[in-house]
C-alpha cells in the first residue's frame, strides 16, 4: 500500500476519508479523496506542475512557508499519476 497519494503526495493517513474511491465504491489505496472519486480524477486536466502549484498554495493557506511547501511537493512529477503523462 502506498503511504502517499500518487497524485498530490499527501500522506494518505492525513486524508479524512482514508482514500479516494474506485468506480465500484471501494477505497483507493493509491489516491486521496481530494484527487480521486468514483474512479476518476477530480482535476483530470491538471499537469504535474499545476498540481504542485495547487498543493503549494493549499499548504500556504494552512500557514506553511513556501520553501517548505515546495520541498514537500517536489516529488509530485515522479508519482504514478504523472510518470506516464
Amino acid at each position: 500500500m502506498n503511504t502517499v497519494c500518487q497524485s498530490c503526495a499527501m500522506p494518505l493517513s492525513q486524508d479524512p476519508q482514508h482514500g479516494g474511491t474506485e468506480a465500484d465504491g471501494s477505497t483507493s489505496t493509491e489516491y486521496c479523496s481530494y484527487c480521486y472519486q468514483n474512479g476518476k480524477f477530480l482535476s483530470p486536466d491538471f499537469s504535474a506542475r499545476q498540481m504542485q502549484t495547487f498543493c503549494i498554495a493549499k499548504l500556504q493557506e494552512k500557514g506553511m512557508v513556501k520553501p517548505l511547501a515546495w520541498l514537500l511537493t517536489r516529488s509530485i512529477p515522479r508519482l504514478k499519476r504523472w510518470r506516464h503523462a
